[in-house]
């Protein structure tokens, strides 16, 4: 099969990590796991943390520590959320490590070679929070703390000061039509399309050479320029290169790139869908397959910052909702094209009604042993549910009635709908479309009563039987295609329904095929043992 790394940014952050990383990780996790359901091929998660740079060189002089201990204690924070949160990741890079370092030294080399790197005078606003120049059109006048006027970065609010250099410079500016090409011949290259729009409208504008270098007396904590020790390589092209790093650049890359799916947030995405293909294409090498972009989370309608007091920990979060609840929600909730608000209440109402209510609550209901006291996958019937073409036509034949075949139909192309979601970089709306399948099927059970049923009466227990296998296989199907957001409420559901490991993969997902004349290899099969309450309803913190 066809191979796929996946990589979430290597997190550059002077402080613990915050609901904006995790979610970048679970939606690369989430991608992870799916693909990984529909045996397409070897799969990668690459994830990791980026120790280099001004800020954390300021950072850790502020604490009274060095930057190597800052970064040690920082990589712990993020390795240790990552796995709270359930990322399945296969690689956890820095940029201190070794097998990093030689990779960077490696592509700086390439792009001297190609006559792409110049030594010149450089000016202009620098973020440190940012690591980067910024032009005038992306500043804003503020005062600081002691009521001066000073200069601001209009994309993160933090202070930005005048710096003079002399650097590296890469000649960015012959790449204007290189680029330009790739992203007219590849047109699902950035996704989702607003952000490919604007990567587009910045080609348009002006495209000047990047200063790729910082003096080292400003900057030691960094690579060295090969050659020339005065000048340390500038962050982002040293943090960008990783993901090489992890595919052993310069030898064995080639295995996997470009097959590669990066997930970044909008506020890096002139890094990676500028800078880093031209960077690539200098060095002769392919842009990555494609760059996924996300949005970011507010608070209460504002943005996340340590001054407001208002960052949201992803481990107070895993706390107070379980892992699936909060993986749940960020998926459900979060859509990539535009910045997606939380707040404590929204979760728990969204976590309540869907995990606890709609999808535990129809799974307790047709597993009881008051309605289903053999315990066992019931057998269907086609009598009671006999298959029409159309499901006006279900009028006086049977027990089942015009929704139910809505049902049928629907559930029937739920696992080609959601994976159509996923290629698509659209979770949230494969979310939308099993709630709403879910919400179906409470309507089904709840229509036909099937704990009304005269079980002495033989009619009235087939069509109970078959009441209970329509609903279970509904189940199964929302339990399979659940897997890749909700493991754990996944693997517990599927348990209950006695789903072997071997028939719990996306390939191939069969539904109701005693509808279609098949045989159903779980019927009359006896169910799991009981898993108790498969989403604790969640109360207020």
């Amino acid at each position: 099969g066809r191979r796929l790394l996946l990589s979430t940014p290597i997190f550059y952050a002077n402080g613990p990590p915050h609901i904006g990383h995790l979610y970048s990780a679970l939606l690369a996790d989430a991608l992870l796991r799916h693909r990984r359901l529909s045996a397409t091929g070897p799969a990668r998660l690459c994830t990791g943390r980026d120790g280099h740079g001004l800020k954390i060189q300021q950072a850790a002089a502020a604490a009274g520590t060095s930057p190597a201990e800052l970064c040690e204690r920082i990589s712990g924070l993020f390795r240790q959320a990552l796995s709270q949160a359930g990322v399945s990741y296969t690689d956890f890079i820095r940029t201190s490590e070794p097998r990093h370092q030689r990779a960077v030294r490696h592509f700086w080399g390439a792009l001297g070679h190609a006559g792409l790197l110049y030594k010149g005078s450089y000016e202009g606003w620098y973020c440190t929070a940012e690591e980067s120049f910024l032009p005038e059109s992306q500043l804003a006048e503020r005062t600081d703390s002691q009521g001066r006027p000073c200069k601001v970065s209009l994309e993160s609010g933090h202070q930005v000061h005048w710096t003079k250099e002399e650097n590296y410079m890469f000649r960015l500016s012959a790449f204007r039509d290189p680029l330009q090409n790739w992203l007219r011949d590849n047109p699902r290259a950035i996704c989702p399309d607003p952000f490919h729009q604007c990567v587009l409208r910045w080609l348009d504008e002006d495209l000047p050479d990047l200063s790729v270098s910082r003096e080292r007396g400003r900057l030691h904590w960094g690579i060295p320029v090969p050659g020339d020790p005065s000048q340390t390589i500038y962050v982002w092209v040293d943090a960008l290169v990783n993901y090489l790093s992890v595919l052993g650049y310069p030898e064995s890359h080639g295995a996997w790139w470009p097959a590669v799916h990066h997930v970044v947030g909008k506020d890096i995405l002139k890094f990676h869908a500028l800078y880093w293909p031209a960077l690539l294409l200098a060095a002769g090498l392919e842009p990555p397959e494609r760059i996924l972009v996300h949005s970011h989370w507010t608070v209460r309608g504002q943005k996340m910052s340590k001054s407001l007091g208002n960052v949201v920990e992803p481990g107070v979060c895993v706390g107070q909702y379980g892992v699936d609840g909060f993986r749940y929600f960020l998926l459900r909730q979060g859509v990539p094209e535009r910045d997606c608000d939380y707040y404590d209440e929204k979760v728990l109402k969204l976590v309540n009604s869907e995990l606890a209510d709609a999808l535990g609550g129809l799974l307790n209901r047709s597993t009881a042993a008051s309605i289903n006291p053999s315990n066992t996958y019931p057998r269907f019937s086609e009598a009671c549910f006999p298959k029409v073409l159309d499901c006006r036509e279900a009028k006086g034949t049977g027990r089942a009635c015009a929704e139910d075949y809505e049902l049928v139909a629907a559930v029937a192309s739920l696992p080609a709908q959601v994976d159509g979601y996923f290629q698509g970089f659209q979770i949230y709306k494969a979310l939308e479309c099993i709630a709403q399948c879910v919400r179906q099927t409470n309507g089904f059970f709840q229509r036909h009563r099937p704990w009304k049923l005269d079980r002495g009466d033989a009619g009235e227990q087939l069509w109970l039987d078959t009441i209970l296998h329509v609903t279970l296989e509904c189940l199964r199907v929302f339990g399979t295609l659940l897997q890749p957001v909700v493991p754990h409420v996944a693997d517990k559901l599927l348990s209950r329904l006695a789903v072997g490991p071997a028939e719990r993969g996306l390939s191939g997902l069969a539904f109701l095929a005693r509808y279609d004349g098949k045989p159903c290899p779980f019927e009359g099969r006896q169910l799991g043992p009981d898993t108790g309450i498969l989403f604790h309803r969640l109360g207020k913190s």
